[in-house]
């Protein structure tokens, strides 16, 4: 079964009536989690962009978060940007998220192997002796899900590469995912149904006005919930089988079988 994670991102607007209403609504489509980003805006960068510090995750909204993460019935899930992040997370989440950026980071990562929690990894911004470098950080390597992800915003389909996910299972033995960028529900489905991604994490809005919708690499619940829907894609799961079919349908119902069954 895959895993879903919505990430909520910039999108709570530092709205706490929103912000519930976001982890209420991905559970109800089906999510197992439900993901956030603590950052300060003056920790990522010398002068940041003016707009960045209102896009910061009041951290007073943690145990809030929590709570109602734990009453719908899904894992809240974070992203840290610094060590205090790591700190101030630790009473709350149920995983934590590497973001592709931060993933030399092994000072964060190091902290967050002594936290002894599920940790996700996005790969998207690293070679393959990073993410060696990354994973060895943790003495438990079930304890690690590494995302593949195309660090663009959006990114194009055909940009999406996802036979990546193959390439870092078969190197890293480690459970692997995808990272969506496209807010396309058809790479979505492709990256779970033809390459076996067991945790896929999209960006989440509830209605177009997130602070992050406007860039163009977010779903709505309308378009990724038939995705999530388990029986919505079970065509996906039907086997190849080349021989000819005996009838084209069930010759009680009139639809043309074949010449025997006639």
């Amino acid at each position: 079964m895959t895993y879903w994670l919505a990430e909520v991102g910039s999108n709570h607007n530092r709205d706490i009536d929103r912000t519930m209403r976001l982890i209420d609504t991905a559970a109800d489509i089906g999510c197992d989690g439900v993901k956030f980003q603590l950052f300060r805006a003056d920790d990522l960068y010398v002068r940041p962009p003016a707009y960045l510090a209102a896009r910061e995750l009041p951290p007073e909204f943690l145990p809030a978060i929590a709570e109602q993460c734990y009453r719908a019935g899904v894992d809240f899930v974070c992203s840290p940007f610094s060590l205090d992040a790591v700190v101030a997370l630790g009473p709350h989440v149920d995983r934590y998220k590497v973001s592709s950026f931060d993933i030399l980071r092994l000072d964060l990562l190091t902290a967050l192997a002594e936290e002894e929690k599920p940790v996700i990894i996005s790969t998207g911004m690293a070679s393959d002796s990073e993410i060696r470098d990354a994973v060895e950080v943790f003495p438990d390597s079930t304890s690690v899900t590494l995302l593949h992800c195309v660090s663009a915003y959006p990114t194009k389909p055909r940009d999406a590469n996802l036979s990546r996910i193959r390439a870092l299972r078969d190197r890293w033995r480690v459970p692997v995912g995808y990272s969506d960028h496209t807010a396309n529900p058809l790479v979505v489905g492709y990256a779970v149904n033809r390459w076996g991604a067991e945790m896929v994490e999209f960006h989440f809005d509830l209605d177009g006005a997130g602070a992050e919708y406007q860039h163009g690499h977010c779903f709505l619940p309308d378009g990724i919930a038939p995705v999530i829907d388990p029986h919505a894609m079970e065509a996906w799961d039907v086997a190849d089988d080349p021989a000819d079919p005996d009838q084209r349908a069930d010759p009680t119902d009139g639809k043309r079988p074949r010449l025997w069954a006639r």
